[in-house]
């Protein structure tokens, strides 16, 4: 299994996606946006692409910020899919395979930051990747927009602040709002050049001081995502013998 990351900041890494990867002996790329790397010429060795989050969003220019083109990674990410590839986005991750399937992100009616409940739909319920799931789990936030729809995606879990927290655009494409790979040494790199973010945490429903979120425990939503990511690469081995 051929693992390629896309990593748009240094603070904004892998972080459980890169030890469950290593723990079943995957082979593991990357593309480090932030550095200038460049993304791979051909995709046709790349079995599941992860494409994380960052403080970019699908509109974000080359001027606003010169290492990142939405344009090459909504084509990246396109040609992926098209490729039958297993593909999965967090935050911004999701928002760009949204783009690559026609579907425009929007602003999330709320910020969310820190720890809250996200709750499965009947769809959720209803995918088999997700069958370890309880109906109401808590898991992390940091967002601001959320993924755009197609006609043929499934929401499969929303949370009071944002209705789009887990969605299914294929059996093999799935987009993450929410952040279950988050560790407490990726969320204090995260914290420390995120202090503009809690400037007006009065104002905000769902943002929660940064004491609290780095004392929460990942334990609980990293296994959600290790379990949902095996899931995930049984469906793919299944769907390509």
């Amino acid at each position: 299994m051929q693992v390629h990351f896309i990593i748009h900041e240094s603070f904004e890494g892998p972080g459980v996606f890169l030890t469950w990867a290593q723990g079943l002996n995957y082979t593991i790329s990357s593309s480090k946006i932030f550095l200038g790397e460049s993304l791979p010429v051909d995709n046709s060795a790349i079995d599941l692409l992860v494409i994380l989050g960052g403080p970019q969003c699908p509109a974000t220019t080359e001027r606003e910020c010169h290492y990142f083109s939405a344009d090459k990674e909504i084509a990246f990410i396109r040609a992926c899919i098209n490729n039958d590839t297993a593909v999965v986005g967090v935050c911004l991750g999701a928002q760009l395979i949204g783009e690559a399937l026609g579907a425009t992100f929007e602003q999330s009616p709320e910020r969310e930051i820190g720890y809250f409940p996200i709750t499965l739909t009947d769809s959720g319920k209803q995918d088999a990747k997700l069958a370890h799931f309880n109906a109401v789990e808590v898991v992390g936030h940091w967002h601001n927009d959320m993924p755009g729809l197609t006609p043929s995606s499934k929401v499969l879990a929303t949370s009071a602040g944002c209705p789009r927290q887990i969605v299914e655009y294929s059996p093999l494409v799935y987009g993450f709002q929410c952040h279950l790979e988050f560790t407490a040494e990726s969320l204090t790199d995260l914290i420390a050049v995120s202090e503009h973010e809690f400037d007006d945490i009065g104002h905000h429903n769902y943002v929660q001081n940064p004491e609290s979120i780095i004392t929460n425990s990942n334990l609980a939503m990293n296994t959600l995502l290790f379990e949902f990511m095996d899931n995930l690469v049984h469906f793919y081995n299944d769907d390509v013998a």
